[in-house]
């Protein structure tokens, strides 16, 4: 009997080793799947993306405007949001027909077996910003700077969280709730982390360079040396900011530290007005005729 036992433990042993062996399939699309899927709900004909975007057909024939969609790089969302006991994925997309707006579509995403499938897509709306998301329980939830009444077009300033269920017709738009006026309060309370110097070019991932609201200053590490500044709204259009007044200590580093520690503060010192990039914030730089993004990820601070 004890030989039997010691038989079964080994082959336990066996079978344990070899379930382990085996890859695990993905809970959720991969975000390469994500970005050459197909996406229902944007136009009549469902669209797929190949690396991320998609263009139709020119408007009018030889003409430059045509429709396009991409996906939002940097945000995802993941949980259950059906009640099947399987993840799923929430992506952001982004439409033009080669005007000046832009749209935001909310899309949700999920396999069958390793293929990737759209589970259903809604407009979020046209220049809206998206501040901050997160799953709830089975909702989706998106704070967002929409227009409000009186703002332009360009520039919205009211406060609002959106929400979505899903259910096996697809997903569907909940009542929102209105949560006030944007102003730079709202940044207080959070160190933010430069990802991006200007565009698509990243910063080095050491030393950091970091940004903290506190009332009318602001201060932060600009890679070698710790800076501060003035900041306000200036109260012309939503979103409008000065900073002034930089100060830094003077600790020297190796060049390629300094080269972007002078880059970033000459940026900082020209930024003209604070916006929202899919829950990053932006700060829009100019300069004798040039334009820059300094964009930053929340991390919340101590």
């Amino acid at each position: 009997m004890i030989r039997i036992n010691k038989y079964l433990l080994v082959a336990g042993a066996i079978i344990l080793s070899a379930l382990a062996a085996i890859p695990a399939s993905a809970a959720t699309p991969t975000p390469e799947q994500l970005a050459n899927m197909s996406y229902t709900g944007i136009y009549e004909k469902a669209i797929t993306l190949t690396n991320g975007r998609w263009e139709g057909n020119p408007f009018v024939t030889g003409g430059a405007s045509r429709p396009a969609v991409g996906l939002i790089d940097d945000f995802i969302l993941t949980g259950d949001l059906n009640g099947d006991g399987k993840d799923e994925s929430v992506v952001l997309l982004w439409e033009s027909t080669g005007g000046s707006g832009t749209y935001t579509y909310i899309a949700v995403t999920g396999l069958r077996g390793d293929k990737p499938y759209n589970l259903g897509t809604a407009l979020i709306g046209e220049r809206v910003q998206v501040r901050a998301g997160r799953i709830t329980g089975n909702r989706i939830e998106l704070d967002v700077i929409q227009q409000g009444p009186g703002d332009a077009a360009c520039c919205p300033s009211q406060k609002s969280t959106r929400y979505w269920t899903l259910d096996a017709s697809g997903l569907h738009v909940n009542a929102s709730k209105i949560t006030g006026t944007q102003s730079l309060a709202d940044l207080a309370g959070t160190e933010w982390v430069l990802s991006r110097l200007d565009g698509n070019e990243p910063p080095a991932a050491q030393p950091e360079i970091t940004l903290v609201f506190e009332g009318d200053r602001i201060s932060g590490k600009s890679a070698c040396n710790r800076y501060f500044a003035g900041v306000k709204e200036t109260g012309e259009l939503p979103g409008d900011l000065h900073v002034s007044n930089i100060g830094s200590t003077r600790m020297a580093c190796p060049e390629a530290v300094m080269d972007q520690e002078n880059r970033y503060l000459e940026a900082l010192g020209n930024v003209t007005r604070y916006s929202f990039l899919t829950g990053r914030l932006a700060l829009t730089w100019q300069n004798d005729g040039a334009t820059g993004t300094l964009l930053f990820v929340p991390r919340q601070a101590p």
